[in-house]
């Protein structure tokens, strides 16, 4: 059967089932359907974002460091998911204000000026229609500027390719005529969900950024535009993790975990019996490894000309998350166990370090 057939009749399978089933926004499920491990590792992350914040004030320097690493790492790690792509040299140049010559290049410096303005003006700005499509017309101009900042006139569809260049429909988003009521109604819903005290404002941005997805509102553009508004979202709900640590970049090392996620919760997403759980475990887990990260990071660029000892005292004492021997010696590959033995008895009999569990399971975390 010709392949324009074939989507044909796949349209018409989508149009007729979604003339009877239309999503309904609604996220009060947040505040009483979330199983114990989600609820556990969201006050985990609390936890760590509170006491980041101390760390933070202390080393100005070498946070500041971070930044401008982390935002070269956000604008070259989610042009890489939608395979966009050119050399470390040009986007060094690109980020330092080089005029962009090839169309991924005009696609990179794009998404850079859309994360600078969202990292510099973030406390301006609220999650809205205007700012939706602002944040596509940044990212578009300069390659389709006819499309950039408009909501899509065609209906289109979310394909995956398998072997030999076999085509699947993955995904049938909302047809155009619905996208503006859509938009309406998925915002509606996030206002109603974040004045309501019951509903955390972090297991909140998955769900939004799933809908967001599933509207897939734009011709182009989707994926990037709803990593923008992930970043802006994060630091709305009172997380300022995206400034020193690129979400894009860890999302684009775990991209295939990322759709798996992706796929599993958007499934009856038209019928309104989708599992959300997923994806808000997926993101949870995202946010922790970027404090994990940020704790890497951080040894790497604040340690280098310190002794061993100091090197070890400082990783201990900086963990924001207990850690063990064997995790001090994997980020100080330099350092003798016998060292960092050494270390940590003295910081524990100086009351420095607390120990949690015995002998090979132990962990030490700063009192």
């Amino acid at each position: 059967m010709h392949k324009d057939l074939i989507y044909c009749l796949i349209f018409d399978i989508f149009e007729a089932v979604r003339e009877t089933f239309m999503h309904k926004f609604d996220y009060s499920f947040l505040k009483n359907m979330i199983p114990a491990d989600i609820a556990g590792l969201t006050g985990v992350i609390a936890d760590l974002n509170s006491k980041e914040t101390v760390r933070k004030l202390q080393y100005v320097e070498t946070f500041e460091k971070l930044r401008q690493k982390a935002i070269v790492e956000s604008v070259k790690g989610s042009n890489a998911i939608e395979g966009i792509v050119t050399t470390e040299d040009r986007i060094k140049d690109i980020m330092e204000g080089a005029s962009p010559v090839t169309h991924d290049e005009m696609e990179i410096s794009g998404y850079r000026d859309a994360l600078k303005m969202i990292h510099e003006h973030h406390h301006e700005m609220d999650v809205e229609q205007d700012t939706i499509r602002f944040l596509h017309r940044m990212l578009l101009e300069q390659t389709r500027p006819a499309e950039a900042g408009k909501y899509k006139t065609n209906n289109n569809f979310i394909l995956e390719y398998g072997p030999e260049g076999v085509r699947r429909v993955k995904f049938m988003p909302v047809r155009a005529k619905e996208v503006d009521e859509c938009m309406d109604q998925l915002l509606l819903a996030y206002y109603a969900a974040r004045q309501d005290s019951e509903i955390s404002l972090l297991l909140l941005i998955p769900c939004f950024i799933l809908d967001y997805l599933c509207i897939h509102p734009f011709s182009d553009g989707n994926g990037r535009t709803s990593r923008l508004l992930m970043v802006l979202l994060v630091y709305m709900a009172g997380y300022d993790i995206v400034r020193y640590i690129s979400l894009e970049k860890i999302i684009n090392e775990y991209k295939y975990g990322y759709y798996e996620a992706l796929e599993a919760s958007t499934a009856s997403w038209h019928e309104n019996s989708n599992d959300y759980v997923p994806f808000i475990m997926f993101f949870l887990r995202i946010i922790y490894k970027s404090f994990k990260m940020l704790d890497e990071s951080f040894t790497d660029i604040s340690l280098k000309k310190a002794k061993k000892s100091e090197r070890v005292e400082a990783v201990a004492l900086n963990a924001i998350v207990p850690i063990s021997k064997a995790e001090i010696l994997d980020k100080l590959p330099d350092v003798s166990i016998a060292t960092v033995e050494r270390v940590l008895g003295r910081l524990v009999k100086e009351d420095k370090l607390s120990i949690i569990g015995t002998f090979k399971n132990a962990r030490y975390v700063r009192k």
